[in-house]
């Protein structure tokens, strides 16, 4: 649960509640890209075109921050989990600004929730575990949240390769016509992307 800085998730968080400078900044920013990630993906499903995706992880950001004080856990997973509700509550009220009269009311607040932990250990799920010791156990950080940190260092047509396949796990000829390539392209390109991404995630640990 240590950063590259050798801080863990536990103590950033205590120092963020104790007002030491920049320690709320430097806890919030390690998941920047777990956010965006979450948020790229529900809001292109049901708010695109409308909501930029990095306005709202900023929205969820200074949320955060502003209740930090009522996080309770200790651990990251309950730090991520604590985050994924303050976005669902943040994409519940955008869909609700962006609903237009007559069309389709949008997912419940704890239904999103669900949605958003599911996108979660879909990302976890990316790449298979290859046998830790039990120290580098204690001392891993969520997978989920390395992956998606390194899915943000891939090219955009990478990550949305494995967005589509691996986390929407829509079909091949869906996910080629998205991108506008051939199926045997996206196939590759699905290949080289998760080949690229887990030195990627291995770097982060």
């Amino acid at each position: 649960m240590a950063d590259g800085n050798g801080t863990s998730v536990a103590r950033l968080v205590e120092a963020a509640r104790e007002g030491k400078p920049g320690a709320a900044d430097r806890l919030l920013l390690k998941y920047r890209g777990y956010l965006r990630f979450l948020a790229r993906d529900r809001v292109f499903t049901s708010l695109k075109g409308k909501v930029d995706p990095s306005d709202v992880v900023q929205e969820v950001l200074l949320d955060a921050q502003r209740c930090l004080v009522q996080f309770r856990g200790r651990s990251e997973r309950e730090f991520l989990a604590w985050l994924r509700r303050i976005l669902a509550r943040r994409l519940v009220d955008l869909a609700r600004k962006h609903h237009t009269p007559g069309g389709r009311t949008v997912v419940h607040e704890r239904s999103l929730e669900e949605i958003l932990r599911e996108s979660s250990r879909a990302l976890a799920r990316l790449l298979p575990a290859e046998g830790p010791t039990p120290s580098r156990q204690a001392a891993a950080r969520e997978t989920s949240a390395l992956v998606a940190e390194a899915l943000a260092k891939l090219s955009d047509e990478q990550e949305e390769v494995i967005r589509l396949r691996s986390i929407q796990e829509l079909g091949w000829e869906e996910v080629a016509e998205r991108l506008g390539r051939s199926n045997a392209a996206v196939r590759q390109l699905w290949v080289r992307a998760l080949k690229k991404l887990r030195p990627l995630v291995e770097g982060l640990r």
